[in-house]
């Protein structure tokens, strides 16, 4: 199966949004951290990372969103997850990174909570 995982961004004064497209895996996870990396040299410091057209994640995407999330709170700030479906949702809530990033149903909802 070839590895076509795609990001694309979406920033706003405040924060960004990651629109994520394909299996999070070591690859797909790395794409996600090097753009926020970037965007956190830029100043950016919130992150809502859409994940609805990325239906699956492995253990080792969630290794390296679980480093991403460790690095962006250092600085006070959010990672929300948003548009995941109910496995990654379950998975998530399972390997605990919802006490550390939140999960919203929509972008709608990440948006309004990105600085409450």
């Amino acid at each position: 199966m070839a590895d076509t995982f795609q990001v694309t961004v979406r920033k706003e004064p405040n924060y960004a949004v990651l629109y994520t497209d394909g299996y999070i895996n070591n690859t797909g996870g790395e794409k996600i951290a090097q753009e926020c990396y970037k965007m956190l040299d830029e100043g950016i410091k919130n992150f809502i990372l859409n994940l609805a057209k990325s239906p699956i994640v492995n253990s080792v995407g969630i290794a390296v969103l679980i480093e991403l999330i460790e690095r962006v709170r250092e600085d006070g700030e959010k990672v929300i997850f948003c548009n995941c479906t109910p496995v990654i949702s379950k998975t998530f809530k399972i390997m605990g990174l919802t006490q550390y990033a939140e999960l919203y149903n929509d972008e709608k909802e990440a948006v309004a909570h990105i600085h409450s």
